[in-house]
């Protein structure tokens, strides 16, 4: 229990916010300014300092962007409390996990889904003009600056695992099992199109309310993508720098939805073929994502008020891509929007 201590001579922390293999995240008061912060503490075990170290030069580089602009958090510099390297950042409200369940695990109005999933792309956008990879983007990575602002505006954050394109070694294994791209869980070199696969998957559980592909381990994962998509191509696999055993599986039965149709489903679901394109080199990129018709203002994205009766379900069951607009439709209602949205999700999928 760390409340009410003071890390750095006047940061008192206030609440435990979270926590993770590199230590805890705490929200605190800087004395000085009576500003609330979240300040990453990281451990001090060696490995964990090296990791440290390694964050400390990506936000550096990242200091060239405009955080709000750019939809990433605002990083204040970093300081020792004792041995542990502790990183400031500015304090945002919930993560986009947390808001999604807040929706019962139902998923957003696609009205709303677009803004998110267009400042997500616009944040891969500016990581890409510095050649960062992020690396381990996922809805637990995804902060809402304020749940009662509207529009919602989000924010991109923890890059501790996030690294320089130029410098992935191919067999390097980043990210979170159910987020990572078939090309880092094969071992190949991977580059910032693995973070389109991440946000096609994300976009499928704003949509939806649950994840596609969940897995606790990398065969789980590719078990969903082989039936969903088939497997990824020969020249993917032979690349491959680890032995994943592929084979045909069984049919998954298709998921009972829980609300009504909205309008904009089949462009959401065209978004998401392309964002998840199995071939990196096929993948959408976030210029492409931000001309897609989905985010076309005439694409009418309203929201259908009508809801019915939730059944709980931990993830969605389909047999393609394709049928992922047929399952926005009966959980959400249809919505203009949703098959350019499907579309482009496949292209960040090929």
């Amino acid at each position: 229990d760390i409340e009410g201590s003071i890390l750095g001579n006047h940061y008192k922390v206030e609440a435990f916010l979270g926590e993770g293999g590199f230590g805890i995240v705490a929200k605190c008061r800087d004395t000085k300014t009576n500003r609330a912060v979240a300040i990453k503490v990281n451990k001090s075990r060696p490995d964990i300092l090296q990791q440290a170290k390694l964050e400390i030069f990506i936000l550096e580089q990242l200091r060239r962007l405009d955080p709000d602009a750019a939809n990433i958090v605002k990083w204040d510099g970093f300081f020792h409390d004792g041995e542990r390297v502790c990183l400031n950042f500015e304090l945002l409200d919930q993560c986009l996990w947390d808001y999604i369940r807040d929706r019962n695990n139902q998923g957003l109005p696609i009205s709303e889904v677009g803004p998110i999933l267009r400042q997500l792309t616009n944040a891969l956008s500016h990581l890409g003009s510095v050649g960062i990879v992020h690396a381990d983007l996922k809805s637990g990575n995804i902060m809402v600056v304020n749940r009662h602002e509207s529009p919602i505006k989000v924010k991109l954050i923890d890059f501790g695992l996030a690294c320089p394109a130029s410098a992935v070694m191919p067999g390097d294994r980043v990210g979170t099992v159910g987020y990572s791209a078939p090309e880092v869980m094969l071992g190949l070199p991977f580059n910032e199109a693995s973070d389109m696969w991440s946000l096609g998957l994300v976009a499928v559980e704003l949509g939806t309310g649950v994840p596609l592909y969940p897995g606790n381990e990398d065969y789980d994962v590719l078990k969903f993508i082989i039936e969903t998509q088939g497997q990824p191509p020969d020249h993917v696999l032979d690349s491959g720098t680890r032995y994943i055993k592929l084979k045909s599986l069984d049919d998954l039965e298709q998921v009972m939805f829980t609300q009504g149709p909205e309008n904009g489903q089949r462009l959401f679901v065209s978004l998401i073929k392309q964002m998840l394109a199995l071939d990196a080199n096929q993948r959408i990129t976030p210029s492409e994502v931000l001309q897609h018709p989905f985010f076309d203002p005439k694409s009418s994205l309203c929201i259908d008020t009508s809801r019915y009766p939730s059944l709980e379900t931990r993830y969605i069951k389909l047999k393609c891509l394709d049928d992922l607009e047929q399952i926005m439709k009966v959980r959400r209602g249809p919505e203009d929007g949703q098959s350019l949205f499907v579309s482009l999700i496949k292209r960040c999928w090929p």
